[in-house]
């Protein structure tokens, strides 16, 4: 540990004028004590009997070396010759003296607290505590060097300076005579030093690394650069007026917050906004790796730890303050359980086959409880069940109490900011029975993230340490716009303020990091189509390549990419009849890595809240998919729509169990919980068994009824849409609209669909893919195509078609 200096102490009030008590309340509700401490007996005498063991063992040398000399005459030589001792006894004993009168006399001990030590120590305050770190250091090392030399002269009888100089070639004679022919002092120090160096490099290579110091003039980020989270803003800005400002907090009684916990998802700006501290304070930023203290070697990671302390320290005193970040806070602060992580799995599923883009269609509420439940039970061990409980053991290589001693040593660090420091302040002080100074007011403002704050010690979380704790959530609607703004503002774009605002609409879970992806993609997609700006077709098929990826530019066989088209279809038209709180953003059949095609919805507004009706609106878009195949397919249903089936399933399971949207009350609120003993997971007894799994059947059955009535009612909009996505694949939520209620659409005019001929020749073609379908045949009938036939009229615009297939003429 550094020694590094104690501020002065503050001086005490002015003393109060009581003449029986000794003690007087405090403006804080405590007591101030008027007179000093009593000394205990032997701390009273502790110093004279040191002094008088010294005095001793010099007389009784004397007489060993001349034995003919009686101990009275060894005891008078060295009462001439070490009349220095009788010095510092007689000013031990007037020190004594002062104490017991400080003890008993109120007035004399307030005199010089306030008066003489008190103006001392107001003076010494009042110069910046870098400086008084600097002489301290200066100061500490004269007075080594010249108890050093006042030694050495005694030993040798000669002047101290004279000593001083000759020590350097008496020390080198003393180490290297030879012992028998042979220098055994130098060799055997040779020896041990060697060993030590040996250990001592390799822990201070091992120890240092994954900790980065930016100067107060490398770092350009302010608050400006910090877009959709003005509300947590708001509130670290407050930290910054106390790290800079501090009395204004002090002088009140309070204390200084000296933690923050940012704490959310991945990507919403944590890093960048602890990058913004430090950029408007003006003060070092020092930013610690994730995996700085992870090492192979015991004891390694605390001192990295120790050592990033003490750079903290030196850095606050000599700069007024200093920010230090923690990336992944949990990767140090974590109780030491394993935590699982999440992979999605990709490529085709084994188990359920290739489906449509499992639940896009969803609302984000329900897109986010299917993914809690996949999240749940992907990637855990083979479960074992214990008396009728399911147990899954989530650890791995690694597991059980980690960290070896980092995450004790960082508590003790902030906690031991205020602890007095350096030997002679903690050690010879309270040899010579004087309070130790308190350690300077350290500006250290910690600052830590993580994106799972249930794994961090509640011992990190408390207040002292962590002070402040700020959810850095998903920007609102507002700031996703001013997020896009930003970023588009640093390229070309012909994008309009509408246009923006619904990019934020359609976006509703982006992060920072996400919109300045997908505000690069868009520009790659310019450079793609051979232009240096951006447009909103751009825009859009940035979004479509982040949503799903590239599609895989393969051909589907006809009567499959018919029974596809189908399948999507029913999902759009009954989003379209059902879900009045979304509008459709794209539908598709390209196929991609881990799907056959999609369709998915975009939320008109903001909403914070969801209703049973919105649910079930879900549940129904979910099962319009085996509603629709089994309708126009003879009631034969494909493998693809198992993803379908799990997300209704879940979000009917959570209405019945969780929500209060069912038949009960109760809410199974147990779910999964971690065993404090074990450290296991332990998950309910699936909650489909029994009575809870009939009702979420029942509930499915009726809703699954609804649905086939719906799309038996607009039987002729399935078709419509099913053509549309097998003649362009990819269609938009506005050319849906434009099919259904028969208006020119971006890229399909849906006015043809309306026309007489259409129908007929829509159920003439899945007839002949039902048939196809049947014998695992080719579908005999063309894909019906349309063409508009010219009417040459003044101010008419083309509005008949005529429907043909390629074989007519």
């Amino acid at each position: 540990m550094s020694d590094l200096p104690a501020g002065p102490p503050t001086a005490p009030p002015d003393p109060v004028p009581i003449a029986l008590e000794t003690h007087a309340p405090s403006q804080a509700g405590g007591r101030v004590r008027l007179t000093r401490r009593k000394l205990q007996f032997f701390d009273r005498v502790k110093v004279l009997l040191t002094i008088a063991v010294i005095f001793g063992f010099l007389v009784a040398k004397k007489h060993a070396d001349i034995p003919i000399m009686s101990w009275g005459d060894a005891f008078e030589d060295q009462l001439r010759a070490k009349s220095w001792l009788l010095v510092l006894a007689g000013v031990e004993i007037v020190r004594q003296i002062h104490y017991l009168i400080s003890e008993h006399w109120t007035r004399y001990h307030q005199f010089w607290m306030n008066k003489v030590w008190g103006r001392w120590d107001r003076f010494v305050q009042r110069r910046n505590p870098w400086l008084r770190y600097r002489v301290g250091r200066v100061c500490k090392a004269v007075a080594t060097v010249a108890i050093v030399a006042v030694i050495l002269g005694w030993r040798w009888d000669l002047p101290p300076i004279t000593a001083l100089v000759e020590a350097p070639a008496r020390l080198w004679d003393t180490l290297f005579s030879p012992v028998q022919g042979l220098p055994l002092l130098p060799y055997m120090v040779f020896i041990v030093g060697i060993t030590l160096i040996q250990f001592i490099a390799l822990f201070w290579f091992l120890s240092k690394g994954g900790v980065d110091t930016y100067m107060p003039e490398e770092i350009t980020t302010r608050f400006d650069d910090v877009w959709g989270q003005d509300h947590v803003l708001d509130r670290v800005r407050e930290n910054i007026v106390f790290l800079e400002r501090p009395d204004e907090l002090e002088q009140r009684g309070g204390h200084v917050p000296g933690g923050i916990l940012l704490w959310g998802p991945p990507g919403t700006g944590k890093t960048l906004m602890a990058e913004a501290v430090a950029g408007e304070t003006g003060r070092p930023y020092v930013f610690v790796d994730p995996g700085a203290f992870t090492n192979m070697f015991m004891g390694v990671g605390i001192l990295k730890v120790k050592g990033l302390f003490r750079r903290l320290r030196k850095l606050a005193l000599r700069y007024g303050g200093v920010i230090v970040f923690f990336d992944e806070a949990d990767a140090l602060g974590s109780r030491g359980g394993a935590v699982a992580g999440y992979a999605p799995p990709a490529g085709h599923d084994p188990v359920h086959g290739a489906s449509c883009h499992g639940g896009t269609y969803l609302s984000a509420r329900a897109q986010w409880q299917v993914f809690e439940s996949s999240l749940a039970s992907a990637h855990h061990a083979e479960p074992e069940r214990v008396g009728g409980i399911r147990k899954i053991i989530m650890g791995g290589m690694g597991g059980g109490r980690g960290g070896q001693g980092e995450l004790q040593m960082l508590l003790t660090e902030l906690s031991g900011l205020k602890k007095p420091r350096g030997f002679f302040n903690r050690r010879v002080r309270q040899f010579l029975t004087m309070p130790p100074k308190p350690p300077p007011k350290y500006r250290i403002l910690i600052m830590m993230a993580t994106n799972m704050p249930d794994s961090l010690d509640p011992a990190l979380l408390r207040p002292g340490r962590l002070d402040r704790i700020y959810k850095v959530g998903y920007p609102s609607k507002a700031g996703r716009r001013r997020t896009y703004e930003g970023y588009f503002d640093r390229i070309q774009h012909a994008l309009t303020p509408q246009q923006i605002d619904k990019l934020a609409t359609i976006t509703p879970y982006a992060t920072g990091a996400t919109i300045k992806d997908l505000v690069n993609e868009s520009l790659i997609v310019a450079m793609r189509r051979g232009r240096n700006f951006v447009t909103w077709p751009d825009v859009i098929e940035a979004k479509k390549l982040k949503m799903v990826g590239p599609g895989e530019n393969v051909d589907y066989v006809e009567r499959e990419r018919h029974s596809v088209a189908v399948h999507e279809a029913c999902h759009a038209v009954m989003a379209y009849r059902v879900q009045k709180g979304h509008d459709i953003d794209i539908a598709t059949i390209e196929k991609g890595a881990d799907f056959l095609g999609f369709v998915a919805p975009i939320p008109i507004e903001e909403r914070f809240t969801e209703w049973r009706s919105t649910y079930e609106s879900d549940v129904l878009v979910s099962l319009a998919s085996l509603a629709g195949e089994r309708l126009f397919f003879d009631n034969d249903n494909s493998s693809g729509v198992s993803g379908d089936l799990a997300s209704a399933t879940r979000v009917a399971v959570a209405m019945e169990a969780y929500w209060g949207m069912g038949s009960t009350i109760a809410s199974h609120v147990g779910g999964m919980a971690r065993d404090a003993g074990t450290n296991v997971v332990v998950r309910e007894p699936n909650l489909l068994h029994g009575e809870m799994g009939e009702r979420v059947e029942q509930r499915l059955t009726r809703l699954f009824d609804q649905a086939t009535a719906i799309l038996q009612e607009n039987r002729f909009e399935v078709l419509a849409v099913a053509h549309a996505l097998e003649t362009f694949k990819t269609i938009t939520g506005d050319d849906i609209a434009a099919i259904i209620n028969g208006y020119p659409g971006p890229l399909v005019d849906g006015r043809a669909y309306h026309e007489d001929a259409f129908l007929s020749m829509a159920e003439e073609y899945h007839r002949s893919a039902l048939t196809a379908h049947r014998s695992q045949g080719r579908i005999d009938v063309p894909l019906p195509v349309f063409e508009p036939t010219i009417v040459m009229a003044a101010g008419v615009t083309p509005n008949h078609w005529r429907w043909r297939t390629p074989h007519d003429v």
